[in-house]
């Protein structure tokens, strides 16, 4: 669902804007129609810019917070009781502020007449698209509690997956920090103390041992000038990968390393194999559908192909060839999508594929540490070598001559 300005004028004549949410223009149209509002000017409206700059300081609510939320609301909604009452309860009992402050917002908007998904479509750090979409199908359906249930196990199983995945990156990370303290306290307290000692020889050094201490130096003198450089560059890339061109290179890299790139494939087609599943089994069309599911695989290059299988279902295609052309699934799940397309069983179906991917990513994840292990002892070997050969070469070349003396 999306936000419309419209300018126009009423029954009396006079001009009135505003903003309506509505699912596409002609939706937005017919909504100014039956308001007896004669539109003169109507667009899309979006704060995107805005949105893009507070995004690089605000925080998103804890997917905890959101799931919590989700078990409460389809509780609440199974045993009828009114969602006036139910936000209000919900609110005071939140512990997170944005989370509460959103509630708030919500029963505020209900007040106003607004339905509970168009209330939250005005919150999207909290409420993604798809989550939008399924809380609206449950209101025109009048199953509001199975559209939570349904939110509440994708919630679940897409932190479950995060959770592995940080997991299995907890080893290597902890050893890549572990040699940055390392270097920092080799450059300011170790290797100034060798270069104060070789000073006094006044003999020639090696390269290497030139090189560790013009880094230390470097290190000591404009320490400053690092920490700039550091914040600096974390500022920039993440105001460039804000943009649409940021995302789309960043997120086709993500997809083409060579030891992460499989991983993140395979579970970003779960999470599209789980999402599609679940909006069909709701009664969303599948081109909408797609649409929606496009937002949550939360990866640009790939939602540009799910963008474009959209497109090929609207232009009378089967979901099958689009899947094909698009280059990024199995022939397993192809077989799964041309059998579920010809039993009317699509979203069970997927469900399988979505099951085949976790297994996949499974399966990487318990190796992806023993792939790791070599690149790290690989890094440590040669920061050592550098260390010795800077440290012993010209300890070796003093010892050599006081031999030779």
């Amino acid at each position: 669902m999306s936000q419309f300005r419209y300018q126009g004028r009423d029954a009396s004549g006079a001009k009135v804007e505003g903003l309506l949410d509505a699912n596409s223009e002609a939706a937005a149209m017919e909504q100014l129609m039956r308001r007896a509002i004669i539109p003169l000017q109507l667009e899309p409206h979006s704060d995107r810019k805005l949105l893009e700059f507070k995004s690089l300081f605000q925080a998103k609510v804890p997917t905890t917070a959101l799931l919590l939320f989700t078990r409460q609301m389809q509780s609440l909604a199974k045993s009828g009781i009114p969602l006036l009452q139910a936000l209000a309860g919900l609110a005071e009992g939140q512990d997170n502020e944005l989370m509460q402050t959103t509630l708030l917002d919500l029963r505020e908007q209900l007040v106003q007449g607004h339905t509970l998904s168009a209330a939250m479509n005005q919150h999207p750090r909290v409420f993604s698209s798809m989550y939008v979409a399924m809380v609206h199908v449950g209101e025109n359906t009048g199953n509001l509690d199975e559209a939570f249930a349904r939110l509440y196990r994708h919630i679940e199983q897409e932190t479950e997956t995060k959770r592995r995945v940080k997991a299995a990156m907890r080893y290597p990370m902890t050893v890549i920090a572990v040699i940055a303290v390392a270097l920092v306290v080799l450059n300011i307290f170790v290797i100034p103390q060798f270069a104060g000692m070789f000073a006094k020889f006044g003999a020639e050094l090696p390269l290497p041992t030139r090189i560790l201490i013009g880094t230390s130096n470097f290190f000591i003198n404009y320490w400053w000038l690092l920490l700039l450089g550091i914040v600096g560059g974390i500022f920039g890339i993440r105001s460039y990968l804000l943009t649409d061109a940021g995302k789309l290179r960043w997120d086709r890299y993500k997809l083409k390393q060579p030891l992460l790139g499989t991983l993140i494939q395979r579970a970003t087609l779960s999470r599209f194999c789980s999402s599609l599943s679940m909006m069909l089994r709701g009664g969303v069309p599948i081109n909408q559908s797609l649409q929606l599911v496009s937002d949550a695989v939360d990866n640009t290059y790939m939602q540009q192909h799910i963008v474009s299988m959209r497109r090929g279902i609207e232009g009378g295609e089967s979901l099958q060839r689009v899947a094909g052309q698009s280059g990024f699934f199995t022939s397993l799940v192809m077989q799964m999508i041309a059998v579920g397309e010809e039993t009317g069983r699509l979203d069970e179906l997927l469900d399988d594929a979505a099951e085949f991917y976790d297994r996949e990513v499974d399966h990487e994840l318990k190796g992806l540490t023993a792939k790791l292990e070599p690149i790290l002892l690989v890094i440590v070997a040669g920061m050592l070598l550098v260390l010795a050969l800077g440290i012993y070469l010209p300890m070796w070349d003093m010892f050599s001559a006081v031999q030779g003396h």
